[in-house]
């Protein structure tokens, strides 16, 4: 059986908001890899981007999901490129039911611009073309790993944890009784 549940999608689907929710409804651990990633480095992830590159950030997210991947009743919410390297995949799915959230382009931009923080790969005049060409590389790899697919365009945080709760209760290899 598996014990922690993984939040993966692109940017701005609602990793953190659901998880952070769905963690206070079941009353387990919210964890927040990107701010564990941050913490680990001692800057943020916009200057881990700009001042040491995208693969020294990935390799602090493979320490970092090695290190998360191995608790239990852990809300994990991860970094939209988590898919982007299979070893990431690997430890989460040895305990973590992994759910997919997913979103519209138009209502990720829309939620990026409304939240204010700064995305190092968002970082071009058209901010709508980057979105669908990391999504066009990224979907097929979230759908691939996904063990439950929640698109969140249309719902609210709760509405979300509800169904994300729904789906967590027909599925085979998850008890939410514990």
């Amino acid at each position: 059986m598996k014990t922690n549940i993984a939040l993966i999608g692109f940017m701005g689907v609602g990793k953190t908001a659901v998880g952070k929710a769905l963690a206070e409804r079941l009353n387990w651990k919210f964890i927040e890899m990107d701010l564990l990633i941050e913490r680990k480095a001692g800057k943020t992830i916009a200057e881990i981007f700009r001042q040491d590159g995208e693969i020294a950030f990935r390799e602090l997210e493979i320490d970092v999901t090695k290190e998360v991947s191995q608790g239990d009743n852990r809300i994990i919410a991860c970094g939209g490129g988590i898919v982007l390297n299979q070893i990431n995949i690997d430890r989460l799915k040895q305990k973590s039911v992994i759910i997919y959230l997913t979103a519209s382009p138009i209502v990720i931009l829309k939620r990026i611009q409304n939240s204010g923080d700064e995305r190092p790969l968002l970082k071009t005049p058209d901010k709508t073309l980057k979105i669908r060409e990391l999504l066009k590389i990224r979907k097929p790899l979230y759908e691939q790993v996904a063990d439950i697919k929640v698109d969140t365009s249309r719902l609210n945080t709760d509405s979300v944890v509800g169904e994300v709760i729904s789906k967590l209760k027909e599925h085979e290899s998850f008890n939410l009784s514990k």
